[in-house]
């Protein structure tokens, strides 16, 4: 437990980020080694939110896992997707108490951060905090083997990896061919969050998004309603550098909409 984690402020409880440094850069397109579940109802819930999912058993007909939650109609609607130290998701979750959402990180020591984070929160902060987790994965990769159809409302894509070499574009976070699996995933009426302190990086996320059929850009005036904005430049290590820094930042968030098929069924 993170209250006996010799990583961890004495004081606090909270894991120190100096002995969890990483590369700040990772390639997406390598190999990495950690488990995957083989579809989204296989991912164990109860490893990640044991008040809502306390129980787990199996069903050795199916060769699965069976939950028993308690309350059976919780799905995780948020992904934050490369967490890093999950300020954003510390933040959002006492802003939206009953959501369920994750982040999902590459960097193993990064990714065992969060998971100190949050169990150290949890101790110290007793009834919150239940409502997020981390999980070690590649979404580039396997973002169909968490979410089922139409299961997310919102994605956070905070200050990604610029991979500025044009070589290197192909692994960028945001893409045309990343997009569908991004809208898959995302209910009609889901939110894209991104956010990036790099001008071409934001101009490139930006004219993805406004190029999607499946995505439309939301208004300013929407944007400047939405509690959750404020929190993209604020919350993360990466925004507040930039904000120590004055530096600028790019922000581009859309809507997922209806495809024609969509609209057709009602789906």
């Amino acid at each position: 437990m993170s209250k006996t984690n010799p990583k961890a402020n004495k004081a606090s409880g909270l894991p120190r980020k100096r002995f969890y440094r990483a590369r700040a850069h990772s390639n997406p397109l390598s190999d990495s080694h950690f488990p995957v579940p083989i579809s989204p109802s296989h991912v164990d819930y109860s490893l990640h939110f044991p008040h809502y999912f306390p129980s787990v058993k199996n069903d050795d007909k199916n060769n699965a896992k069976v939950f028993f939650p308690k309350a059976s109609s919780k799905k995780i609607q948020f992904a934050d997707i490369g967490c890093g130290f999950g300020g954003l998701l510390v933040d959002l979750s006492t802003l939206f108490p009953e959501t369920l959402m994750i982040g999902m990180e590459i960097r193993d020591k990064v990714t065992e951060y969060v998971k100190e984070r949050v169990l150290a929160l949890r101790e110290g902060n007793p009834g919150q905090y239940q409502n997020i987790s981390v999980v070690r994965t590649n979404s580039m990769k396997y973002i169909p083997n968490y979410f089922e159809k139409g299961q997310l409302s919102k994605m956070f894509f905070l200050f990604p990896d610029p991979h500025f070499k044009e070589k290197n574009h192909r692994r960028r976070v945001i893409s045309p061919q990343l997009l569908d699996e991004y809208a898959y995933t995302l209910e009609v009426g889901g939110i894209i969050y991104t956010i990036t302190d790099v001008e071409e990086l934001g101009e490139w996320m930006k004219n993805c998004l406004e190029g999607h059929p499946l995505f439309e850009a939301i208004g300013e005036e929407e944007l400047n309603a939405d509690p959750v904005v404020k929190l993209l430049s604020s919350a993360t290590e990466e925004g507040k550098k930039v904000a120590r820094n004055e530096g600028q930042t790019f922000l581009a968030v859309a809507r997922r909409i209806a495809s024609s098929v969509e609209t057709e069924f009602g789906k």
